[in-house]
């Protein structure tokens, strides 16, 4: 190939191949959203730490991608393979946008719709479609995160009320959320769910704020505090530790494709840069050890596409198995990291900047890399599937 032209990342394997037309049609769609609504704001509500979820979420439904992959209450019952491009696409704009979105509809919408009743369906997953109402999931907690077993939040049982109390702790959208799903564990020791208005007495949220990562996203924590609410606010379908594990690996499996949104938005800023930038009267695309680095990270790129799809295709059989998720989650973001921190030196001084995005993705993938389980609990996962045996206790 000469060196007047160039090959389009997503075309270097021709992965486009091994998607229906419909799926390429909504990625289009998402990715032109993405690049004219968010994308031109991204950088300013990144410094600011702030960023209009409200408004966000709105538009975001009116385009059917809150709870996408669920069925009925206004959800559009795509497959696992769609929602996972969407993801995509939202994380290469900011891993926070993305996060906005499977937050609402992989962990606090996946939790009423699997464990709820019929009657929570219909009060909260219409609205929560829409974007109109915002939901959280509270289940990690100031003493713990990769350990929900120890979860001190307590559920006790007062006549035909519950009385809630505990905290919880770096949990997107509480602050500005109008349902809070609330895992506690009640004096017989099962852990059972609960689906919070947010404006019940004893309920109170912060935004946490001062942070270095994932700045254009709503992080918070809340308390109970004596909040009383009826016998129909508990998840009829969850008790035990198995209902809010089974919404954490709904959400770590839009990561696996998020994270390849990031790591693909960095290559292609770097890439531009690079065929721009001239050092030493030629541009520094024209150097060796740039296009080794490109190409390594292409083909690290390439394969975690690769991964993301083969697991979304297992997801729509209906044959994904929780420790695959974990190695999508493990290499993809452990991959996209490195891709990010590689596409930095390669913009020299200009790649702390805000001009361009590879810093900020790269202090966005920090925290990705350990919410949704830690590189070294997804490690364990995968070790105990391998070898039968449990390093957890």
């Amino acid at each position: 190939m000469s060196s007047a032209g160039f090959t389009p990342i997503e075309s270097l394997l021709d992965l486009d191949s091994l998607l229906s037309a419909e799926d390429r049609d909504l990625r289009a769609m998402v990715r032109q959203f993405g690049e004219q609504r968010l994308r031109p704001n991204i950088a300013e509500w990144f410094e600011a730490g702030h960023v209009p979820v409200r408004d966000i979420a709105v538009e975001v439904g009116k385009l059917g991608l809150l709870g996408m992959h669920l069925t009925g209450y206004g959800c559009g019952g795509s497959t696992a393979t769609a929602y996972g491009l969407v993801c995509q696409e939202l994380e290469a704009v900011d891993s926070g946008l993305r996060s906005l979105v499977s937050v609402q509809g992989s962990l606090a919408m996946f939790a009423i719709h699997r464990w709820g009743s019929e009657e929570q369906r219909e009060r909260w997953l219409p609205g929560m479609a829409a974007g109109e109402l915002i939901g959280c999931f509270g289940l990690t907690e100031p003493d713990f995160g990769s350990n929900p077993g120890g979860m001190r939040t307590t559920a006790r049982r007062d006549g035909s009320d519950w009385v809630l109390n505990g905290s919880k702790m770096w949990i997107t959208n509480a602050s500005v959320a109008d349902v809070a799903v609330v895992w506690a564990r009640e004096p017989g020791g099962h852990v059972l769910g609960f689906a919070v208005p947010t404006d019940t007495e004893g309920f109170s949220a912060r935004e946490m704020t001062r942070k270095l990562s994932l700045r254009a996203s709503v992080t918070s924590e809340f308390s109970l505090d004596d909040v009383r609410v009826p016998e129909e606010a508990r998840l009829p379908g969850a008790e035990g530790l198995k209902g809010p594990l089974s919404c954490l690996s709904e959400a770590r499996f839009g990561i696996v494709f998020g994270a390849v949104g990031a790591a693909r938005d960095c290559l292609e800023a770097t890439i531009e840069y690079v065929r721009s930038r001239e050092v030493f009267d030629k541009p520094l695309a024209a150097y060796q050890l740039t296009q080794a680095k490109i190409a390594d990270m292409a083909v690290e790129l390439s394969k975690a596409q690769l991964l993301a799809l083969h697991l979304g295709r297992l997801k729509d059989e209906g044959r994904i198995r929780p420790e695959q998720v974990s190695v999508g989650k493990l290499n993809n973001v452990r991959e996209a990291l490195e891709i990010a921190r590689q596409c930095r030196t390669l913009l020299g001084a200009n790649g702390i900047t805000l001009e361009y995005p590879v810093l900020r993705h790269a202090n966005n993938l920090e925290s990705v890399l350990t919410y949704e389980g830690t590189s070294e609990v997804h490690q364990l996962v995968i070790g105990e599937a391998l070898t039968g045996s449990s390093a957890f206790r």
